[in-house]
């Protein structure tokens, strides 16, 4: 059987590993592939304690982001209701609908916060009166608005 070596990958290897994840390989890949192209480093102790302190500050980060979402998330809640108006017809009919684009203007002008339209999943509206909205903050924090569509 082949001796295997161990590395420490700098970046996210397809069928491989993470970045930090210490992998073992054939010698041959480390040496012709992954440390050519600078997607590893072979292990050492000072290699390690480099990893643990960068996964570290990443997890700090991370959390410093999931906090930032929760207050944001505290702040929505606060304001209580948005409000977009709307060309309507008769019958409280809206001409064309309300996109996840007019959603994040409206959240971005009460709240001068620019927010990711993406993130927005807002039902079918066809009509004026109050809905509720889903906005993605955070891979772990998903705040509920409502929304009130108000015609011209």
């Amino acid at each position: 059987m082949a001796k295997r070596v161990k590395v420490v990958l700098k970046e996210d290897v397809l069928s491989l590993g993470k970045d930090g994840d210490v992998v073992e390989v054939a010698p041959g890949y480390a040496r012709n592939f992954l440390l050519t192209h600078g997607k590893a480093l072979a292990v050492t102790p000072a290699v390690l304690k480099q990893v643990e302190h960068r996964l570290a500050k990443k997890a700090e980060h991370e959390a410093a982001e999931k906090q930032a979402a929760i207050d944001f998330e505290t702040a929505l809640k606060t304001i209580g209701r948005f409000t977009i108006k709307k060309q309507t017809g008769e019958d409280g009919v809206l001409f064309g609908t309300v996109t996840n684009g007019d959603v994040a203007e409206a959240i971005e002008v009460a709240t001068k916060k620019e927010i990711d339209r993406r993130t927005i999943l807002v039902p079918d509206i066809h009509e004026t009166g109050q809905y509720k909205v889903q906005v993605k903050l955070h891979s772990e924090v998903t705040a509920e608005i409502n929304l009130e569509v108000t015609g011209n």
